[in-house]
């Protein structure tokens, strides 16, 4: 499971810029308002966006004021299941020779149950807490009034 760097972070990120932005009391946010905070191609996203959506995750609404908000808590969401939810589980290849198969396949293979047991510990909601730890909070919008 070690991380590919690219789908699971960014994965990561979507998730907590939504948890962040939109919560899970109705309020949605659209992929381009997502894409433009975490400074991403819209379409690059798209497909995490989806992935997160099918395995129930994220909520999509559809519409001129749709976008995504979280399907559960963040409590609820460990990491580990985030990064699942948009990694695909590769076959190892054997290991290159008799040295790798002895130490360095191991080693990963430790590695590998270390990290996992660490992200089945976290949750979203750990990540929200240190969001705010670092003072960030989240913006405030003015509702619409219009006056004709």
């Amino acid at each position: 499971m070690l991380l590919r760097r690219d789908r699971a972070l960014l994965a990561l990120d979507i998730a907590l810029d939504i948890a962040f932005h939109a919560g899970r009391g109705g309020e949605v946010t659209g992929a381009a308002e997502i894409a433009e905070r975490l400074n991403a191609a819209r379409r690059g996203i798209e497909p995490l966006l989806q992935a997160l959506v099918r395995s129930g995750l994220l909520d999509s609404v559809r519409g001129p004021r749709g976008g995504y908000r979280m399907a559960r808590a963040p409590r609820e969401i460990k990491l580990a299941e985030l990064i699942a939810s948009v990694t695909d589980e590769e076959v190892a290849d054997a290991p290159p020779g008799k040295l790798a198969e002895i130490v360095t396949a191991p080693l990963w293979a430790e590695l590998d149950a270390e990290l996992e047991k660490k992200l089945q510990a976290l949750t979203l909601e750990d990540l929200l807490k240190r969001a705010a730890a670092a003072g960030l909070r989240r913006p405030v919008t003015e509702p619409l009034h219009f006056v004709i």
